[in-house]
């Protein structure tokens, strides 16, 4: 009889962990310390060389941070991952082992208003340029590719109007130039969306979000998916190119399919230092746990909210691309069958006032900078976390003054709907 392979949601509760060897305990441990005993000195040597797995300091690896990076890893179909202290510090790592000072990635312009923020101002200081395409119009990323193109980088589910990117398409630009696709995955986590199976080269994700899904624990990830060869053209010295802090090691050759996280890892996290607390990650691990509960919930439940907004006179549009009737409603059979997602964006007759005004008469909805918790949350981008954009940056990211973004959670539908419309009617 063949073996068989384990389905999603035995990968969300059992994927990396085991029963503690010392104690029998069988969720996982938080194993809060600083650092590990090694066996010997030839032992210590050869974890520093990278000739041997183990544990040094829990700033690099720590064993509870493993049994995370192991499960999102088997949930998104990749080889191995690295877990950081935030979606943002992700970002930074994936980018430092892929640029140098002068080079250039290209984005989708539909992104999270921090990471616009973050590739078109903090990004300047280490030298690293963004071009940005528009996700709508693939030609646009063939278009922006010239010799110092070094990454691509898009959203699955575009935060905050919930607008699907078609990843196949774009990945096809990717091999073209030769270079990896990295695909922020938060928003529709690997419950909706795997986009190694699509073409991604590394996903990387927000913990903090639907992953945790609590609102109780920040962390991000990256996931190595084993599918870019390293090597070619001599562009990314960083993996193909011996280490001098490694006695001359080149890290593709080493670790082969798995060569881009241990480079997250030991070149990236090693020295910028944004580690996660073991204690966020057993967090999150407990989170993940009910992923595909929570997600499916999350879904329904947004797809009732907005066909209600739709029919809503104070209401001038809905943009969810579970509709039948949005413009992704294609894109979102093809890459998201069990569900949409659960942020999305709606935009009132009565533009910017009337976006504040609703946020403030909402009671169910919480008014935060944050999505995926299972409480449902509502902002208003244009005066919060696109408010750094010019108007016309504004309406490009999906955020213009009329647009209102919701998070949508797993209460009762129908207190949610409640909700909305004693706040619209009011």
């Amino acid at each position: 009889m063949s073996e068989r392979l384990p389905g999603f949601s035995t990968l969300a509760v059992h994927a990396g962990a085991q029963p503690d060897p010392t104690t029998g305990a069988r969720a996982t441990p938080i194993y809060q310390t600083t650092s590990f005993v090694f066996n010997d000195a030839d032992h210590a040597a050869s974890l520093f060389g990278l000739q041997a797995f183990g544990n040094i300091y829990t700033r690099i690896g720590n064993p509870t941070n493993a049994v995370l990076e192991e499960r999102v890893a088997a949930l998104e179909g990749g080889t191995a991952a690295l877990a950081v202290a935030s979606g943002h510090a992700a970002q930074v790592v994936v980018l430092q082992q892929l640029l140098q000072p002068g080079d250039e990635f290209i984005a989708a312009r539909k992104l999270y208003g921090g990471s616009i923020n973050q590739f078109s101002h903090a990004f300047k200081s280490f030298g690293w340029n963004v071009v940005w395409a528009d996700p709508d119009d693939v030609a646009s990323f063939e278009r922006a590719v010239t010799p110092r193109t070094k990454a691509i980088f898009i959203e699955s589910i575009a935060n905050p109007a919930g607008s699907i990117t078609d990843i196949e398409a774009i990945s096809t630009v990717a091999r073209k130039a030769g270079v990896p696709l990295i695909v922020d995955n938060t928003l529709a986590s690997p419950y909706l969306i795997r986009p190694i199976d699509h073409g991604a080269d590394i996903v990387v994700h927000s913990l903090t979000k639907f992953l945790g899904g609590h609102g109780n624990s920040i962390g991000g990830i990256i996931v190595d998916a084993g599918t870019f060869d390293w090597s070619t053209g001599g562009k990314y010295p960083m993996l193909s190119e011996p280490r001098p802090e490694y006695h001359g090691i080149r890290l593709q050759e080493t670790f082969g399919n798995f060569a881009f996280a241990i480079a997250c890892r030991v070149l990236g996290l090693r020295d910028l230092g944004p580690a996660l607390s073991p204690f966020n990650a057993f967090m999150i691990l407990t989170g993940i746990e009910t992923l595909p509960l929570r997600m499916q919930k999350h879904c329904d439940n947004a797809k009732a909210v907005a066909e209600f907004l739709a029919s809503h006179p104070a209401v001038s549009s809905v943009n969810y691309a579970g509709l039948a009737s949005d413009k992704y409603n294609q894109l979102a059979r093809k890459y998201a069958p069990k569900g949409a997602g659960a942020v999305f964006t709606f935009s009132l007759k009565g533009g910017y006032d009337s976006g504040v005004n609703l946020v403030s008469k909402l009671q169910l909805f919480s008014h935060l900078a944050n999505v995926g918790d299972t409480r449902s949350l509502v902002i208003h981008p244009a005066s919060t976390t696109h408010s750094q954009l010019d108007d016309a940056a504004k309406i490009k990211s999906g955020a213009g003054p009329d647009v209102v973004r919701l998070s949508i959670g797993i209460e009762d539908k129908e207190d949610l709907i409640a909700d909305l419309e004693q706040a619209l009617n009011a």
